[in-house]
Order: structure tokens, then C-alpha cells, then sequence
């Protein structure tokens, strides 16, 4: 197998790439709706500013996607990366039975494709995993385009609960 030698640009999705406003109503019952949650993510809309920074990484970088969203989502991510005819890429997913928190499990990915790779950007919303890259020496784009699309239950979910 040939391996691309070009930059990665590495893209979150939930509130990056996709816009999951829209489900984040089941973060919001007591007990957690996760199960809903991920199933809404199909109908996610795109988000046009990260949508169009993924098209535009793509023309210099290998184009790669790290997502908390749990692995028995893995086809209906793809179908949906490829429903907006999104660059082809690997997908990296959250185990399902990982709670550790996003930037964790993210950071460490990062710094695994880094150790052979340049990693010409990270692009992701969530604050906690932005300031981890780059205190690690990450080039990062904080995607702040829906940061008013996203809940408290939104934020606790990825920053302590560890499931997205």
C-alpha cells in the first residue's frame, strides 16, 4: 500500500463539519438519550464554514476525520461525509465503550499520526480538545461558527462525560 506523504488536515464533525443542533435535545433529558442522539446524526445539515475549509484543506492535505462519536455510528458517518461529497478519509472513532474524555482520546490519535506525519492543522469545537493540540505543538482552527448551536448539555457531554 502507497502511503500519501502529503499534510494531514484533520477535521472534528459535531459542530465542525455537522451541525447537530438539532439532536442535542436528547442530551438535555435526564437520563441522557445517547441512543437518539447518535441516530438523529444522519439528518445533521452541514455547516457551510467548515464544509468549505475541508474542501479547501483538501487541495494541499490528506484529509482525515477524528470524531468522539462512537464506532456503531461508523456507517452512517461515512454515508454522511459522503452525502456532502466531503473529501474521502480515514475516520477515526471513539471506541464504544470509551467514556475517556474527547481530548484525551483525540490527543492521542493526533499524536500518533504526528509521529510520521505533519499535521498541518486540526480543525474542532471543542475548546478543551483545541487548547490540549496546541499546548502539544498542534496547529489548531477553532470551528467557532456554531458555538451558539451548541448546549450546556452539548459541552458537558464532550468535555466530561466523555461520549462525543
Amino acid at each position: 500500500m502507497i502511503r500519501s506523504r502529503r499534510p494531514l488536515a484533520v477535521f472534528d464533525l459535531d459542530g465542525t463539519l455537522s451541525d447537530s443542533g438539532h439532536r442535542q435535545r436528547f442530551l438535555e433529558r435526564k437520563p441522557r438519550d445517547w441512543d437518539a442522539f447518535f441516530a438523529a446524526a444522519p439528518k445533521d445539515p452541514p455547516l457551510a464554514e467548515g464544509v468549505a475549509l475541508c474542501l479547501e484543506a483538501a487541495a494541499e492535505c490528506e484529509v482525515m476525520y477524528l470524531t468522539g462519536r462512537p464506532e456503531r455510528c461508523r456507517q452512517d458517518t461515512l454515508d454522511w461525509i459522503a452525502a456532502q461529497v466531503l473529501p474521502q478519509g480515514r475516520v477515526y472513532m471513539r471506541r464504544d465503550d470509551d467514556r475517556r474524555p474527547a481530548r484525551r482520546t483525540k490527543l492521542e490519535i493526533l499524536r500518533r499520526l504526528g509521529r510520521d506525519r505533519e499535521i498541518r492543522m486540526l480543525v474542532d469545537d471543542d475548546e478543551l480538545v483545541c487548547g490540549d493540540a496546541e499546548r502539544a505543538g498542534f496547529r489548531v482552527v477553532r470551528a467557532r461558527w456554531a458555538a451558539a448551536a451548541t448546549s450546556e448539555a452539548m459541552r458537558v457531554a464532550q468535555q466530561r462525560e466523555g461520549r462525543t
